[in-house]
């Protein structure tokens, strides 16, 4: 039996290499450069290096997310779901290792003897053993099951990144959102004391007999088109708040303001980097390529499911009587060796192996997918970037045409060279120009923030605790200080 036990251990030990298929990267074509956009990306350098606090310049924007990086729920739901793929693998692990436990038994009953002299005996039977279980990883399942695990594992540490980068962006977006309504309700409520005041006019000169009925309807009209805005525009910014406050991880509040829309800083240029460094930059190419890895050590367990399981188990004891008498009384042991292989299994073996390689096809599938849909947004974001800013110089000269067709307009009035519509026209122009502005000032802040989450930003930022490297420095926790000498 020794003989035998160290022949199947030599065995395990001298097999290096475990059936099934070895990972290999499927290939994938990444172009030379993002496609419309003008310039040579950057080779070196890329705005995903930069970590997200030296991205965005409004302070009041880098404590709010701060404050999500720390108590937003989807963060907390990302670290849970680490922490259960980190422990799924250390089940994976232990099957490396013997399987020791213990166990004990105590009986009473009574016997009878059949053979003369007749007789009955009742009695105790009391028992203790240590029990060992070792399976032997000839094949490589166990192997496979843990490049599986660990696999896995680290897919859910880049889906963790993701959720990071994801509620980054979340919460500049939908802080630009709000600073653009604001934007929007400065502009309405000033367009609604303009046209007040024009209503007011012509409501006294029509009581004087000075203006006409349709000159007062007008202006009444133009005065409600206008201040119908500020209601809905303050229900917005509410919603909008409530929005955020889920994002930080806490119970509706107002939200404090920084820089206006109009004063967000945005970067003269955007270094983009090289296509082909996205495939290691974005969290989301990186978490499907894990889930391929695992996908693919799932078909070498499928294959070692075919071939015979060899496992070595053991026990050792005592049995007595009288449970004082234990040690070293009765003393009991085991030791053996097992093999268990499929014979017939109706092709439920089969069955499970085209299921595990039809899943590698459908993780194959979603990672070449997953690299296509990169390459495609990061394109978008950066063509739509240049073609955004050409929208904001275009309707910032507009805007300032049309203030000036007011004023010009007013002038015209007062000097007696033309009537009011003229005036109310010009206000009229000028209110829908200027909130044209304020949404493509925020498509283009919102495309800045979608280059960075499309390039991967804050790539090379570390998520774990206890140094929550994804908080800008203001917000980390400060370093114990150093042990004296």
């Amino acid at each position: 039996m020794r003989k035998l036990a160290a022949a199947l251990v030599a065995l395990a030990l001298l097999t290096g290499c475990a059936v099934g298929p070895n990972y290999k990267q499927p290939p994938v074509t990444a172009p030379d450069a993002f496609r419309d956009v003008q310039g040579p990306p950057a080779p070196a350098a890329s705005l995903a290096d930069q970590p997200w606090w030296d991205v965005f310049g409004d302070p009041v924007l880098k404590e709010l997310i701060d404050e999500a990086l720390r108590n937003g729920y989807d963060v907390q739901i990302a670290a849970a779901r680490v922490e259960e793929a980190r422990a799924r693998a250390g089940i994976a692990r232990s099957e490396f290792f013997p399987q020791i436990g213990y166990g004990g038994d105590w009986s009473r009953g009574r016997n009878s003897v059949y053979v003369p002299p007749y007789s009955t005996a009742t009695g105790n039977l009391n028992s203790i053993n240590v029990n060992f279980g070792w399976e032997l990883d000839i094949w490589g399942r166990i192997r496979r099951l843990n490049e599986a695990a660990k696999a896995q594992y680290l897919a859910t540490e880049d889906a963790r990144r993701g959720v990071l980068l994801s509620l980054v962006s979340d919460v500049a977006r939908t802080y630009f959102a709000l600073r653009a309504f604001d934007a929007e309700l400065v502009i309405a409520r000033q367009t609604v004391a303009a046209f007040q005041e024009t209503y007011d006019l012509f409501k006294r000169k029509l009581d004087e007999g000075a203006a006409s009925a349709l000159e007062t309807s007008y202006a009444a009209a133009a005065l409600g088109q206008v201040a119908a805005q500020v209601p809905e525009l303050e229900r917005r910014i509410e919603e909008t708040e409530n929005r955020l406050n889920l994002l930080l991880g806490r119970n509706p509040a107002p939200i404090p303001r920084g820089a206006a829309i109009t004063a967000q800083p945005l970067p003269p240029d955007v270094p983009a980097g090289l296509p082909s460094e996205l495939l290691q930059r974005r969290p989301d190419v990186r978490q499907s390529e894990q889930q391929l890895i695992a996908a693919n050590a799932l078909v070498g367990v499928s294959v070692a499911n075919f071939f015979p399981t060899i496992s070595l188990t053991g026990l050792f004891g005592a049995v007595s009587p009288d449970i004082n008498n234990l040690y070293p009384a009765g003393k009991a042991w085991s030791i053996a060796a097992s093999l268990f292989g499929p014979l017939f299994q109706g092709g439920r073996l089969r069955s499970q192996y085209d299921t595990a390689y039809a899943q590698w096809d459908q993780a194959k599938a979603q990672y070449e997918q997953t690299v296509t849909s990169a390459f495609a947004e990061t394109t978008t974001v950066l063509y739509a970037r240049e073609k955004i800013a050409a929208s904001v110089a275009e309707l910032t000269r507009a805007v300032d045409e049309y203030r000036e067709m007011v004023r010009l307009s007013y002038l015209r009035y007062n000097s007696g060279l033309s009537n009011y519509f003229e005036v109310l026209y010009a206000m009229q122009l000028l209110y829908p120009a200027e909130l044209a502005l304020i949404l493509a000032r925020l498509d283009l802040q919102n495309d800045y923030v979608d280059i960075y989450k499309a390039l991967g930003g804050g790539w090379n930022l570390q998520p774990e605790d206890p140094n929550p490297t994804w908080l800008s420095p203001a917000a980390a926790p400060a370093a114990p200080p150093a042990a004296k000498p």
